[in-house]
């Protein structure tokens, strides 16, 4: 449980425009919808792929590195790694396993003969969607364990979009379309709770301190 005395002291803390940023931002926020990477090879494009799913509020990625095991490029996802939860896993079927006792359907975007395209797809069901390597797509393993097949329509000679550019169009989509529904979609008040005091200390440098002299102080008194 989330101490909501020292979370108040926090928030007294950092910047009113960080708090204001936390209040706009947590309300917005979804695990109904998550992604996962398998094996991405460039670490551009998975940090790219995290840096979406911020923009577009889903809270958790999950990076299966069962052949590539790569530092997630700051840089690149501009800081994006400290607000949304990251789940890593050395075996997609560990991945895949964890994912459906949880709840999600496994959707495998690419092309498939029994796929969706996704301006019909449904989001009455959470889901986590795959997106495989950049080159060789996702594995078999994801393949067969896929509860469903997503594509987006393309009608140029390129066949293919970069991983990170196909994650941000269907999250753009899913999303949107998620929010016209009466879905109960947020995250739950505790977990909005757990998310703010998170954040907190990414944000506050001697976050262990404060924290130490907070509780030392109420001791005293």
């Amino acid at each position: 449980m989330i101490d909501l005395k020292l979370l108040e002291h926090l928030e007294n803390i950092i910047t009113p425009e960080r708090k204001a940023r936390f209040d706009t931002v947590l309300p917005e926020r979804t695990k109904y919808f998550t992604v996962a990477t398998e094996d991405v090879y460039q670490l551009h494009n998975t940090s790219a792929v995290i840096r979406s799913c911020d923009v577009f509020g889903i809270q958790e990625v999950n990076i299966v590195e069962e052949k590539n095991s790569k530092r997630i490029d700051r840089e690149i996802a501009m800081g994006a790694q400290k607000w949304v939860d990251l789940n890593r896993y050395n075996h997609v079927k560990d991945c895949i396993t964890d994912l459906k006792q949880k709840g999600y359907q496994i959707v495998a975007t690419t092309p498939h003969e029994n796929d969706c395209e996704l301006h019909d797809f449904d989001v009455s069901k959470p889901a986590c969607f795959f997106f495989g390597r950049e080159t060789e797509g996702l594995s078999q393993a994801v393949l067969d364990e896929a509860d469903s097949f997503l594509k987006i329509p393309m009608v140029g000679f390129t066949e293919s979009l970069n991983i990170s550019v196909s994650a941000a169009i269907i999250l753009q989509h899913v999303t949107t379309k998620l929010k016209r529904t009466d879905i109960d979609w947020r995250l739950t008040e505790q977990e909005q709770l757990e998310k703010r005091m998170d954040w907190i200390k990414s944000t506050i440098k001697s976050y262990d301190e404060i924290v130490e002299h907070f509780y030392s102080n109420q001791k005293n008194q």
